[in-house]
């Protein structure tokens, strides 16, 4: 009510000084005979004097009141402007056959519709914008025209410089309110003509009674859409000075919480001041360490139902140091537990087993469906250990690491370490070159080239897919007559370059084994990204892989076999494990995938080795019997919208929602397929990210590969042999 109070006496302060102009008005009545008899509105407070108007207001509010007149009433055809404004010498005012007005140029001839004798000014001047210039003009009149437009504006930006600095009163009522204001009475005043100078009349503090609207998709306050580019670029380069001086990396700007801390800032407003330093070591930290407290136990009322799974990432650090880090992941999130230096113990099966041991009892043997550690021998034998002591426990390795492994010993073949190496003097040619770079960069659509890593066993692969991509480009500067004239085709290295860029099986090569390492490289991302469950996902992975390895090479044994022995070897003495096997059974996404559903007996052997452990299913009977059910597709599991879903829904969800029919069964599926593969914790970006894989398209992930451009070059069986058997 106050507000509104306010406004309603500004709005009367107002009125008062639009009275004050009126009464101006009145004076001179000799251009303007009808003003006379026009209402004048009077103030409302006899005490209210309105503020005196400038000699320069009242000669421009001569001219605005000659200027209205022409327009005021169409009957009277000899007003003011026509007698006095230089412009109705070079027009003539006619009607149309409805009666309105319009004005024909005595020079061109052209008729205009709407607008008054200013707009024909700017016609004669040749003013742009709101009319066309007029062709026919002398130079003379439009000289004369374009002298008198900037005249009027002249006389326009000084009336308003005047009228701002106009001491417009404030109400006694106002200043005398000091619930209203913050502020004490003499600094109000001060922000008062701090507003006027700025050209802006609003009382002081009357923004703060809104709320502020900082938050993205929100919709913008007045004052932000108004805000200059200046003021924004200011506030831009004060958080770039910060930077700056500080140090602070580039990519903090991307933190979720940075436009939180600016949306906090600005919803205090001007005036917040930075917390100390002792503030913020002791005290906020603190605030923070209690806030990450209810986080993990947010996450750990979760662990009963849906299980979790404890990773230990063990690794060395500069100074030489065994750390192993333990974390605990479930579908909420992944927490991180604590970090234990184990440089002065001997790392064997027993005493990791008392390690592991210490941080299962501390988590719950309970919520713990699983432990992935690396797939070392002394890791494997202490997670044999954990599950003697805790029957419901099960190990698994790393499935990052171990893909890691397979891409190793993929890249240590003789054909793909020979690619590799010509792959690699290709790109060292082309970037050790600036000209030669320069060119291929002019190319269209050009993408730079993924240069191999010293320690990223993927790296090579991609690195041989990026360089298949750019073969156009590089063919077509090896073939181009600027590379012809340069120094450069001369040399012992150009040549080098140019015999391999030429080399047709070359180039089928590369594109051979990156669609080899294709399906296991997507594999790779899916498992070590950790922002979903992945446990379920691992067996088809591999078990696609295999497929596609074959059927790149039309199922000829000799051909594939040097691959797939690596996949086989890999799976079968480190990564394969019966808790994987149980989670492609469950995982209702390839259940119902009558096409591509692996038969081999393996997998109902893994699930019946898991519901028979009364450790992990109390009920094992029941459940078995319930297991029909889901492989039918019967009750619940045979709606249409369950089917449909199947395949567009995170296993453990669809499980929650229309598992009800078979309720043993659907908690062991849920604890088993909330779990992730990895140890990891994080996600490790192999080349790009535009071929990360949703999950929801996990499905397909081999036939992706095979509707790349390209295929046709393995078509024949003949491209095939020439691809591979020669260095195999």
């Amino acid at each position: 009510m106050d507000v509104i109070f306010r406004l309603f006496l500004y709005s009367r302060s107002k009125s008062t000084t639009e009275a004050g102009k009126q009464r101006l008005l009145e004076v001179d009545d000799r251009s303007i005979p009808t003003a006379a008899n026009s209402p004048v509105l009077r103030p409302s407070h006899p005490r209210r004097t309105p503020p005196t108007i400038p000699s320069a207001a009242s000669s421009y509010l001569d001219h605005m009141r000659m200027e209205a007149s022409g327009t005021q009433s169409a009957a009277s055809s000899s007003s003011v402007r026509e007698k006095v404004d230089i412009a109705w010498n070079h027009f003539s005012e006619i009607k149309d056959a409805e009666g309105k007005r319009q004005f024909k140029c005595l020079h061109c001839g052209i008729v205009y519709k709407g607008g008054g004798i200013n707009r024909m000014k700017q016609h004669l001047a040749g003013v742009k914008g709101n009319i066309a210039a007029c062709k026919k003009v002398p130079h003379d009149i439009r000289f004369q025209m374009q002298e008198n437009l900037k005249d009027i504006s002249k006389r326009k930006q000084q009336v308003q410089e005047e009228l701002e600095s106009t001491p417009f009163p404030i109400d006694a009522e106002v200043d005398e309110g000091g619930d209203s204001s913050s502020l004490p009475k003499s600094q109000s005043s001060e922000a008062y003509h701090s507003e006027l100078a700025k050209g802006k009349r609003k009382l002081a503090e009357i923004d703060t009674f809104f709320a502020p609207r900082t938050k993205s998709g929100s919709q913008p306050s007045i004052k932000s859409v108004l805000a200059s580019k200046e003021a924004v670029h200011r506030a831009d380069l004060a958080v770039a000075r910060w930077f700056f001086y500080c140090c602070i990396p580039f990519n903090a700007i991307n933190s979720p919480y940075a436009q939180k801390a600016v949306d906090a800032i600005t919803a205090i407003g001007p005036g917040y001041k930075l917390p100390s330093y002792h503030n913020m070591r002791v005290n906020l930290l603190k605030d923070c360490k209690e806030e990450c407290r209810l986080l993990i136990d947010c996450y750990r009322n979760t662990w009963k139902d849906t299980g979790c799974t404890l990773m230990a990432d063990g690794w060395t650090d500069g100074r030489s140091r065994t750390l192993i880090n333990f974390m605990i992941y479930c579908p909420r999130g992944i927490s991180f537990l604590k970090s234990v230096d184990a440089s002065d113990i001997v790392k064997d099966a027993t005493n990791l087993c008392s390690l592991f041991s210490e941080v299962v009892e501390w988590v719950g043997p309970e919520n713990i469906v699983q432990l992935v550690t690396d797939n070392a021998a002394n890791y494997k034998k202490a997670g044999e250990l954990l599950k003697a002591r805790f029957n419901n426990i099960y190990w698994s390795p790393c499935a990052a690491h171990c893909l890691n492994l397979i891409l190793k010993d993929l890249g240590s073949m003789p054909l793909i370490e020979d690619l590799a190496k010509k792959a690699s003097k290709v790109t060292i040619f082309a970037y050790n070159h600036v000209y030669v770079l320069s060119w291929l960069r002019k190319r269209q659509g050009w993408k730079e080239i993924v240069r191999p890593g010293a320690t990223r066993f993927a790296t090579t692969f991609i690195t041989l897919k990026s360089v298949c991509e750019h073969k156009h480009d590089l063919q077509a500067l090896i073939t181009s007559k600027f590379y012809a004239d340069s120094k450069i085709a001369k040399t012992c290295k150009g040549k080098e370059a140019a015999a391999i860029i030429l080399d047709l099986k070359f180039w089928n090569d590369c594109l051979t084994i990156s669609k080899i390492a294709g399906p296991l490289i997507r594999l790779l991302r899916i498992v070590d990204s950790d922002e979903k469950p992945s446990l379920g996902y691992l067996y088809d992975g591999m078990y696609r892989a295999r497929n596609a390895i074959k059927a790149m090479f039309r199922n000829v044994k000799r051909l594939y076999k040097p691959f797939t022995s690596i996949v086989k070897r890999r799976w079968d003495t480190q990564l394969g494990q019966g808790i994987h096997v149980a989670a492609y059974f469950l995982n209702p996404q390839f259940q119902y995938d009558k096409e591509n559903y692996c038969q081999k007996p393996e997998v109902l052997q893994g699930l019946v080795e898991l519901l028979g452990n009364k450790d992990v299913c109390h009920k094992p009977k029941l459940a078995m019997n319930e297991v029909r059910l889901f492989r039918d597709s019967l009750e619940s599991f045979g709606k249409s919208i369950a089917l449909t879903m199947a395949k567009e829904m995170q296993p453990d969800e669809w499980w929650k929602m229309f598992g009800s029919s078979a309720p043993n069964l659907q908690k062991v599926a849920i604890r088993i397929l909330s779990q992730t593969s990895s140890s990891s914790g994080e996600l490790e970006n192999e080349g790009d990210g535009d071929d990360i894989i949703d999950f929801n398209d996990l499905g397909a992930f081999v036939a992706a590969d095979f509707d790349e451009a390209g295929h046709e070059d393995l078509n024949n069986e003949d491209s095939i042999h020439n691809a591979t058997l020669g260095d195999i």
